[in-house]
C-alpha cells in the first residue's frame, strides 16, 4: 500500500489520516488478542495445572500469555487461582514472570510490518525486542534469587498485609471502550472464527502501520521533534512516567509499547528513549491488577498482584543502571536480523512458543 505525494495534502488531512490509522492500529491489537485467545484460550487454561517446578511455571506464563496476548488475563487467572487456594504463591510468582515475557510478543509482531523496508526494520525491530530482552534478563537474575531466598514472596507479603482492607477501585479501559464495539462487529461479520479474526487483525495491523509511518514521515518537523523530546521523551524520567501513566490508563502494555515501534521505525524515537518508556509500561500494567485485588480483599490475591509490581521494580533497579547491556544486545540482534530477516521470525517462534511448549511437554510427562 503506497500513499504518494503526502506532503501535498493539507496538514489537517494528514493529521486526520494519522488519527484514523492509529485507531485502526489499536483496533488490530484488540482483534489480534481476540484471535489468539479464541485459538488458544482453552489450552492456556489447562496450562496452569502444570506448575510442578518454578521453571515449568515460568514457561507456562510465557506460553499462556503469548497465546491470549494479554498479561492482564494471565495475571487475573493466577490471582483467582491463588485466592481460591488452587495455586500457592511460590508457584504463582514464576508464572507472573513468564507473563511479563509473553506479553512482549505483540511488539515483535508489530515490528514485522517494517520487514520489507530495511532501514525502518533496523530501527523498529530493536525497539520491539529491547522489551523482550529486558524481561528475559530480569528473569535470569530474579528467578534464581526467588527460588533460593524468596525476596518477592516475602516483600509482597508485607505489602499485602499492609494494604489488606483498604479497598480499591475498578475501571474500564478507555481503549476497550473505543475499540471494543467495532471489534465485536468485525468479529461477528467473520462469524467469530478465531483464525479469520487473527488474519483480519494482521491485515489491519500492517495496513495501519504503513499509513501511520507514512503520515509520521510527512508530518515530522523540527517543531514536533522538539515537542516529543522536551515534553515526552526528553529524559529517562519523563519517558518512564509517560509509559507508566499511559499503560495504567489504557490497561494494556502491549498497546502502549507497540505504539512506540512505528515511531522508532519512522525515526521519531531512539532505542535509548524507548527503553525507559518500556520499563514504565511494565510497572503501569500492574496498577489495574493491584486495584482490582484490593477490591476482592483476598490476602493471597493482593500478594500476587504486589509480587508482579515488585518484579518489575526490582528488574528496573537492576537493569536500568546496566541499561547498556539490554540496549546493546537489542542493537546487535537487530542488525543481525535486518541482514537475515528470517531469523526474526525464527526468534519469535522459538522464544515465545517452541521452547515453552517443549519444556511444558517434558514437565507434564515427568
Amino acid at each position: 500500500m503506497k500513499f504518494p505525494d503526502l506532503k501535498k495534502l493539507p496538514a489537517g488531512v494528514r493529521i486526520a489520516l494519522f488519527v484514523v490509522a492509529l485507531y485502526v492500529f489499536l483496533l488490530s491489537i484488540e482483534l489480534l488478542g481476540s484471535g489468539f485467545k479464541g485459538l488458544g484460550s482453552g489450552f492456556a487454561q489447562t496450562l496452569f495445572s502444570i506448575t510442578a517446578t518454578p521453571l515449568s511455571g515460568l514457561f507456562v506464563g510465557i506460553l499462556a500469555t503469548s497465546l491470549v496476548q494479554s498479561s492482564s488475563s494471565t495475571t487475573s487467572v493466577v490471582v483467582g487461582l491463588v485466592a481460591c487456594g488452587t495455586l500457592d504463591i511460590q508457584h504463582a510468582v514464576p508464572i507472573i514472570m513468564g507473563a511479563n515475557i509473553g506479553t512482549t510478543v505483540t511488539n515483535t509482531l508489530v515490528s514485522f510490518a517494517h520487514v520489507t523496508r530495511k532501514l525502518e526494520f533496523e530501527r523498529a525491530f530493536p525497539a520491539a525486542v529491547v522489551h523482550d530482552i529486558f524481561n528475559l534478563l530480569s528473569v535470569a537474575v530474579l528467578l534464581p534469587l526467588e527460588i533460593l531466598f524468596h525476596p518477592l514472596e516475602r516483600a509482597s507479603a508485607v505489602l499485602a498485609h499492609t494494604f489488606t482492607g483498604v479497598g480499591g477501585v475498578t475501571f474500564t479501559s478507555p481503549l476497550k471502550l473505543i475499540t471494543g464495539p467495532v471489534g465485536h462487529v468485525l468479529e461477528g461479520l467473520v462469524g467469530n472464527i478465531p483464525a479469520i479474526v487473527l488474519a483480519l487483525s494482521l491485515v489491519l495491523l500492517f495496513a495501519a502501520l504503513k499509513l501511520m509511518v507514512d503520515m509520521m514521515r510527512s508530518l515530522i518537523s523540527r517543531r514536533i521533534e522538539l515537542v516529543v523530546d522536551k515534553y515526552l521523551f526528553g529524559n529517562a524520567a519523563k519517558a518512564f512516567l509517560v509509559g507508566l501513566l499511559l499503560t495504567a490508563l489504557v490497561q494494556s502494555s502491549s498497546a502502549t509499547t507497540s505504539i512506540a515501534v512505528p515511531m522508532a521505525g519512522a525515526g521519531l524515537l531512539t532505542l535509548n528513549q524507548i527503553f525507559p518508556y518500556a520499563l514504565g509500561a511494565n510497572v503501569g500494567t500492574t496498577v489495574t491488577a493491584i486495584l482490582a485485588s484490593l477490591v476482592t480483599g483476598s490476602l493471597a490475591g493482593i500478594q500476587i498482584a504486589f509480587a508482579h509490581l515488585l518484579f518489575n521494580i526490582f528488574g528496573t533497579v537492576v537493569w536500568y543502571p546496566l541499561r547498556v547491556v539490554p540496549i546493546r544486545l537489542s542493537r546487535v540482534w537487530g542488525r543481525f536480523c535486518t541482514r537475515h530477516r528470517v531469523w526474526a521470525v525464527i526468534y519469535t517462534a522459538i522464544v515465545f512458543f517452541a521452547i515453552p511448549l517443549v519444556v511444558i511437554i517434558i514437565a507434564r510427562r515427568n
